[in-house]
């Protein structure tokens, strides 16, 4: 049962090896390859049969090598793949070239040999500018640990100005309301000694008459 199974995928399997070198044969022996440039960095080629023209339908082995034009850099090699934006000839890269001058070569193997190569130029491509409106920066302010520091200097310096200012008015002073001053206070503790010393004297004599008033109504009433 196996082996009747195997044999009709046995004869298909023969049937494509001797049909896909006729088919190539009715097409040419060689494939032509166009590279056609580069699409945001991706290269870009056509591979079409040679004697008609029609484009590869199989799957095609090629790879892609870059040089850059003074030679300091290379790219690949990167196998091609169908490219959907293009025709039905369309192959591209995976891979992006890196900006710059670049010489680019497709060698293809299968289904049939080709070559081609192209000198493409990959430019700088600027970021896009943001479209939302831009929102101005809010003012800078200053610190809290800032501001005290300096509430605290004004308050030390208006301190320190006060006796300053006190100095200055003593300084400013004339002589002669300084020894006024002094004599009008002078003046006054002399008469506040001399109203105490009044007073605690008439105190005195009072107290004297009083005990002799006192003695007095003693002896008369011993008499």
């Amino acid at each position: 049962m196996r082996i009747r199974i195997a044999f009709p995928a046995l004869l298909a399997a023969v049937g494509l090896m001797f049909l896909t070198p006729v088919i190539a044969h009715a097409h040419g022996d060689t494939v032509k390859v166009t590279v056609t440039g580069q699409r945001d960095g991706h290269v870009t080629a056509d591979i079409t049969w040679e004697n008609d023209g029609d484009p590869v339908d199989e799957a095609v082995a090629a790879t892609v090598n870059a040089v850059s034009a003074d030679g300091s850099r290379t790219a690949g090699p990167w196998r091609l793949i169908r490219d959907i934006a293009a025709g039905p000839a369309g192959w591209t890269t995976a891979e992006t070239l890196p900006p710059g001058a670049w010489k680019v070569s497709v060698d293809v193997g299968f289904p049939a040999l080709g070559h081609g190569d192209l000198s493409v130029s990959v430019p700088v491509v600027d970021p896009a500018p943001t479209t939302g409106a831009s929102v101005p920066a809010p003012a800078p302010t200053a610190p809290a640990s800032a501001a005290a520091p300096a509430s605290a200097a004004a308050s030390a310096s208006a301190s320190a100005a006060a006796p300053g200012a006190t100095a200055s008015d003593a300084a400013n002073t004339p002589a002669g309301s300084l020894d006024h001053t002094v004599w009008w206070t002078t003046a006054g503790v002399a008469a506040a000694a001399l109203a105490g010393a009044a007073g605690g004297l008439l105190l005195r004599r009072r107290r004297v008459r009083r005990m002799r008033a006192a003695g007095q109504g003693t002896e008369r009433t011993s008499g």
